[in-house]
């Protein structure tokens, strides 16, 4: 997952942490369920590593589109090819499933992502013979999945509430973990990860088929100890809508987990919806800038399972999220 892209980030404004001389009001407290979400990434790990094109991929991107049109939305199967890190077509299968009612279709959207693959090496481990296993995915992918399966949810009730305000987008994300392995030694191209939000950004660049407001993609949001930095190209392509979610974070109480320092960029999925299809997209995902990958010691590797989930995060996140629609 991901390549961080460590540059040198000049500026106090930027190396020191933001300080705030009131306390921000509290605000309403948004319905999601912590319970739900977990369940909806206990679920995921039922079929197994989610390896593009496998048996287990392609179950559980079946199931997907069904929580969606559980859940009231339109869904769509969008399909295509993209180059790997060798160069050959990789078959992508993005999901997206469109919330809206006949008041609110015309308005301006917000779009909200998360990768539903895993990584097919578990190239972190130390022991080189373990790099070949797959990834099992529980917070590198699933986690994000389930916040936005119960984000869904509370849609759909929001629909039937007769409460629904602005449209949303709910994208899966094909091929994000796809990026060159440590263990290839070969000659490899450029932009290997993030493959199906790369396709979804060049065809929406073409062809611009809705207006969003803004995104937010969700990554690893789900491990017990988890703090979410504002990522460096989130601030620069995003920055009033980073700076709101990040508010609203502390006014749910959320705001030692929300961190005000700034991290590195990052390659993710918002960065090519934002770099190409111009949207203003926020990553919300786990980075400590004290180790020395800036991910968890379990990120790429067999112990990526359900013991790097917790409820209290889960509902942090979606709460966060919740505030935003």
């Amino acid at each position: 997952m991901y390549k961080v892209q460590r540059l040198l980030i000049i500026g106090a404004g930027i190396l020191c942490l933001f300080s705030c001389s009131k306390k921000p009001a509290a605000i309403q407290r948004p319905p999601f369920c912590a319970d739900s979400a977990y369940v909806y990434i206990e679920k995921q790990m039922s079929f197994g590593p989610r390896v593009p094109n496998s048996a287990s991929h392609m179950q559980c991107a079946v199931w997907l589109i069904e929580q969606l049109r559980v859940c009231g939305a339109e869904v769509e199967l969008q399909k295509g090819f993209m180059p790997d890190y060798r160069g050959n077509n990789q078959q992508i299968y993005n999901i997206i499933g469109h919330f809206s009612t006949p008041e609110t279709a015309a308005r301006p959207r917000v779009l909200l992502g998360a990768h539903y693959d895993t990584r097919p090496w578990c190239d972190e481990e130390e022991d080189y013979n373990d790099r070949f296993y797959n990834v099992p995915g529980a917070n590198d992918g699933a986690s994000g999945v389930g916040v936005l399966l119960e984000v869904a949810r509370q849609l759909g009730r929001r629909i039937a509430d007769s409460a629904f305000t602005t449209p949303v987008d709910i994208i899966f994300f094909d091929c994000e973990d796809m990026g060159s392995p440590r263990v290839y030694t070969g000659l490899e191209r450029e932009d290997t990860w993030c493959l199906g939000s790369q396709l979804w950004a060049m065809n929406y660049a073409q062809n611009q088929p809705a207006v969003y407001t803004f995104g937010i993609v969700l990554d690893m949001v789900g491990a017990p100890d988890a703090v979410f930095p504002r990522e460096l190209y989130s601030t620069n392509y995003a920055s009033n809508y980073q700076q709101q979610i990040w508010k609203s974070a502390e006014q749910l109480g959320y705001g030692a987990m929300f961190s005000k320092q700034q991290s590195y960029p990052i390659t993710d999925d918002h960065y090519y919806i934002n770099y190409l299809a111009g949207i203003p997209t926020v990553d919300i995902i786990h980075y400590d800038m004290r180790n020395a990958t800036g991910f968890p010691f379990w990120w790429h590797t067999r112990q990526d399972n359900m013991n790097n989930i917790a409820k209290p995060t889960l509902q942090a996140v979606g709460e966060v999220v919740m505030s935003q629609l």
